[in-house]
């Protein structure tokens, strides 16, 4: 059977085979190569878009605020070698597979990641309203939780024609993936994931104790009752691609991926000799954080950093988070429509808190004396951790804890916490769980935790669209498409998951960014190869439905 894939269902185009096909993504007349792109942020889309746009010739330059990998951060904890704990992107589907063309292409190791109920977990706590349920499959827990899984699966059947949709997917059959997926937009665009669920006829069959128990357990890997408010058509996406599914981690910490990226010198490159890197084209380091983004000509930007050092760019991406371009980064109005800073605007970013320690050695999977169990297990609670999870480095090495993965409510709680009143709070949690384990004795060093709303470089963790939002999304989405614009905001491309139409994924990330590509090298006058058409000439055939105004 064919595998799923990120592929649509908005916009279905294979990014995958863009990227890898041997005819590349395009050529540059030989006036532009040598020209500077500026790009703003050095995450993800920012490395990616950097590193493409290299192999064409030109000469990205990269401006980055914080700390290099955006919300790929694997923080080390110190004293141990190659420990780390993973504050942002952590468990990758392996339906990503445009992000998975770069982890392969650099030999980074992955694992599958220890979801509930997975056999990387080995076992699963669930504890609500007091009680607490051992398992190491679904099968185990008692038939609520069947029911309750059940009846999400006949909804997605009977509310989005799910197991046609999906297999339209496996396909890439485009005609059917339109004909599903585009009066679904229209039906759901401004309903939300909660409505879908208590409006659905297997839900409306049960409890609301049922409704309940599904919140804080969550759809796949831990929905959870913080995205209840999102638009339905954000969940459906997830769903129908598999991004809830079959997730891995990267060995060693993700944030490999953009650094080795910077350093790597690609086997193919136009202009440049053999051998150059990003790195080398930044003279070894990122410059420092972008202040200002203005046009000082028809065909150039100067981007100006916090040091004043000011710079003329031909282009510039922008990657970062879009609040930043009123917030933290003077932005010149006209470079966007009013249409465009409407939608990053009143793009809504999710609230994240996450906290690890590093224990001794992977102790919960002592067996106990009497119930042969499990000491600890990959733990759901509607307590205030969660989710706890659970990472085994082996029995050489200290393994590692997240206490805590919570979002939105849950993460504001502990917003203005130290991290060990977090700890403690997460603990005390963990210990009316499991009474009997001493897991303090366990941890080593210090801890570590992370609220991304209150990094001024992010202001949040990832997009949560409402309803009524798909308008906005298109537009962001569409703005590669750069033909029709006028001159005053041609020029400036953005990306990033945020952009995508699935966000907190860093698939959304990868394929924004390769759009933007595909946009700067039109915008120079490039073309894309006869056998390898770009995500322009295929927007253009089948692009995202456009909702009436």
């Amino acid at each position: 059977m064919k595998p799923v894939t990120v592929f649509g269902p908005d916009f279905p185009f294979a990014y995958d085979d863009w990227i890898k096909h041997p005819s590349g993504l395009g050529k540059l007349p030989q006036a532009a190569h040598g020209r500077q792109v500026a790009i703003i942020g050095a995450g993800a889309a920012g490395v990616i878009a950097g590193y493409e746009l290299m192999k064409l010739g030109l000469r990205p330059i990269l401006f980055e605020a914080g700390q290099f990998g955006g919300r790929l951060r694997s923080q080390p904890f110190e004293g141990a070698d190659g420990v780390i704990a993973e504050l942002g992107g952590m468990r990758f589907p392996v339906s990503s597979t445009g992000f998975y063309h770069y982890v392969d292409l650099l030999g980074i190791e992955s694992k599958p990641f220890p979801n509930p109920l997975t056999p990387a977990a080995g076992s699963t706590v669930i504890d609500l309203l007091g009680k607490t349920y051992y398992a190491r499959t679904l099968k185990d827990l008692p038939p609520l939780f069947q029911e309750v899984a059940q009846a999400y699966d006949e909804a997605l059947e009977q509310g989005a024609n799910f197991t046609a949709l999906k297999q339209a997917i496996r396909d890439r059959d485009i005609p059917r993936i339109k004909d599903i997926w585009n009066p679904l937009v229209a039906a759901w665009d401004e309903r939300t994931f909660y409505d879908f669920v208590v409006s659905s006829e297997a839900f409306q069959k049960l409890s609301f104790h049922h409704r309940e128990v599904f919140g804080q357990v969550g759809f796949g890997t831990g929905g959870w009752d913080s995205d209840f408010p999102n638009s339905m058509l954000e969940i459906l996406r997830v769903n129908v691609t598999e991004c809830d599914e079959h997730q891995r981690y990267m060995v060693g910490g993700v944030e490999q991926v953009p650094r080795q990226l910077w350093q790597r010198a690609p086997d193919k490159i136009a202009h440049w000799p053999r051998g150059t890197t990003l790195r080398g084209l930044n003279d070894g380091a990122t410059r420092a954080v972008a202040k200002r983004i203005r046009r000082i000509s028809e065909n150039q930007i100067e981007v100006t950093d916090s040091w004043g050092r000011a710079e003329a760019f031909d282009v510039v991406l922008v990657t970062c988070q879009t609040h930043l371009l009123t917030t933290q980064i003077e932005t010149e109005e006209t470079l966007f429509s009013q249409d465009l800073w409407m939608a990053l605007d009143r793009t809504r970013y999710m609230q994240s808190a996450k906290t690890f320690v590093m224990v001794d050695r992977p102790f919960w999977k002592d067996a106990d004396p009497v119930t042969g169990r499990d000491t600890m297990s990959m733990t759901l609670t509607d307590r205030m951790t969660r989710g706890t999870y659970l990472f085994d480095n082996g029995p050489d090495k200290p393994s590692v804890m997240c206490l805590s993965y919570a979002w939105m409510t849950d993460a504001l709680k502990v917003l203005p916490l130290p991290v060990e009143k977090r700890v403690e709070l997460a603990l005390s949690a963990l210990g009316k769980i499991y009474p009997d384990v001493d897991i303090r004795s366990h941890i080593l060093g210090d801890p570590i935790t992370v609220s991304w709303e209150a990094d001024q470089n992010f202001l949040g963790a990832f997009k949560g669209a409402l309803p009524g939002h798909y308008r906005y999304n298109h537009r962001m989405f569409g703005h590669f498409m750069q033909e029709d614009m006028p001159p005053a905001e041609r020029g400036i491309f953005i990306a990033g998951d945020g952009v995508s139409w699935t966000p907190a994924w860093v698939e959304g990330a990868v394929q924004t960014s390769l759009n933007a590509v595909a946009g700067i090298i039109a915008h120079f006058g490039g073309q894309a190869p006869p056998d390898n058409p770009s995500p322009i000439e295929a927007y253009l055939a089948h692009g995202p439905v456009r909702l009436s105004a």
